[in-house]
């Protein structure tokens, strides 16, 4: 028998969803049953803010948490704040996943980006491909960081 998650029975924490990707998401959460679904607001958390991290981890008391939140921006911002997209990313996804251990949150998910492939990735790219390289450079900091 297959292992189904019962999104009904599950209380949901979406970072970034309130963004593009996570938009149409918590729409497909919710087409599969999931009622208790929580969207923390960078304004309310500071996800790179360890304290800030417990807070909404203890609001939320999530069963399983996707984490799409990032720092982004364009090819001039890549190139202009690197240190800074390097580092808000990293922590968010590392201080998150480690929290969320620590309280016993049943199930993690993070979701990466192409950014963090290789320059010169063969395509079709297969998840094999993403250690096989450096990132793009203007994408590097914010792709290095999404894959740790």
């Amino acid at each position: 028998m297959e292992n189904v998650l019962n999104w009904a029975e599950k209380r949901i924490c979406v970072t970034g969803g309130a963004g593009f990707l996570g938009t149409h998401l918590i729409k497909e959460l919710k087409k599969r049953g999931a009622r208790d679904i929580f969207i923390p607001k960078i304004e309310d958390y500071d996800l790179v803010d360890k304290d800030a991290i417990q807070r909404m981890l203890a609001d939320a008391q999530p069963d399983v948490i996707i984490h799409l939140a990032a720092h982004v921006g364009g090819i001039g911002a890549n190139r202009e704040h690197p240190a800074e997209f390097f580092y808000d990313n990293l922590m968010m996804g590392v201080q998150l996943l480690h929290q969320a251990y620590l309280t016993g949150v049943e199930k993690f998910v993070a979701i990466g980006t192409v950014c963090a492939y290789p320059k010169f990735t063969p395509v079709p790219f297969k998840e094999d491909d993403l250690w096989i390289g450096y990132p793009e450079e203007t994408n590097a900091p914010y792709g290095l960081a999404k894959k740790m």
